[in-house]
């Protein structure tokens, strides 16, 4: 990576998780293109509409992100969807879907920026994964799946394109504060945070700091890694 800015691309980045990154890679002093797959993208960004499930959309997407404002050279893949529900009530799309979006999709968008990176020799591939990639969750199966492909797929970039100097790295977070759980009752909010060792939700911005760091310059010797910011959660995986 570059001391100076680079281009950074954030799917997923209108709202949430993605969005906090976003504003955090802003702040470092890059410039940031976001995906969004509907709606209208916040301000402030330069936005492309990308449909990860749909080879043809990304392609379409990158070629019009490459020519209006330049090669990304960080990656970060946080676009996805959940389905919960109980394995016995799963059906066949449900999981598909989630592994589609989450795992394929982050698949077809770090296999079409590796074609940009490989040229500039040089790049981040930041996976958003979940710690319970690594520890599962009950009505999660599809969900925990599609994490936990996140983890291969990253150490196999790792060893596949390190030697051109581009890096492949999954951050994990645990129980995030988002509007989903800001809606439920206080004592379902403790007894989740209770399982926590550090006793509380993770803010969208803590995640964003670490994305942040992993694309900088300081984290070039990281590759192939796991980054908890679960609060201790999932420690020992």
């Amino acid at each position: 990576m570059s001391e100076t800015s680079s281009i950074a691309l954030v799917t997923g980045g209108n709202r949430g998780i993605g969005l906090a990154i976003a504003q955090s890679l802003k702040a470092a002093g890059h410039r940031v293109v976001i995906t969004y797959r509907s709606g209208t993208p916040p301000e402030g960004f330069d936005a492309v509409q990308m449909d990860v499930t749909d080879s043809q959309s990304v392609d379409t997407g990158f070629t019009k992100i490459e020519s209006e404002f330049g090669q990304p050279e960080i990656i970060v893949a946080n676009a996805g969807i959940t389905k919960d529900t109980l394995v016995m009530r799963m059906s066949d799309e449900d999981f598909e879907s989630v592994i589609d979006a989450n795992l394929t999709g982050a698949f077809r968008v770090s296999k079409r920026a590796t074609k940009g990176l490989l040229k500039l020799k040089r790049g981040r591939l930041i996976f958003v994964g979940s710690v319970v990639g690594s520890v599962g969750a009950a009505g999660q199966v599809n969900y925990s799946a599609s994490k936990s492909g996140l983890v291969g797929m990253a150490r196999s970039y790792a060893r596949e394109l390190g030697s051109r100097g581009i890096t492949a790295n999954v951050i994990a977070p645990g129980f995030v504060e988002t509007d989903m759980t800001a809606d439920l009752d206080e004592k379902r909010r403790g007894d989740i945070a209770a399982q926590v060792p550090l006793g509380r939700f993770c803010s969208a911005e803590e995640i964003a700091d670490v994305v942040s760091f992993i694309a900088s310059p300081r984290a070039s010797y990281i590759t192939g890694a796991i980054i908890p910011v679960d609060g201790g959660l999932g420690m020992g995986h």
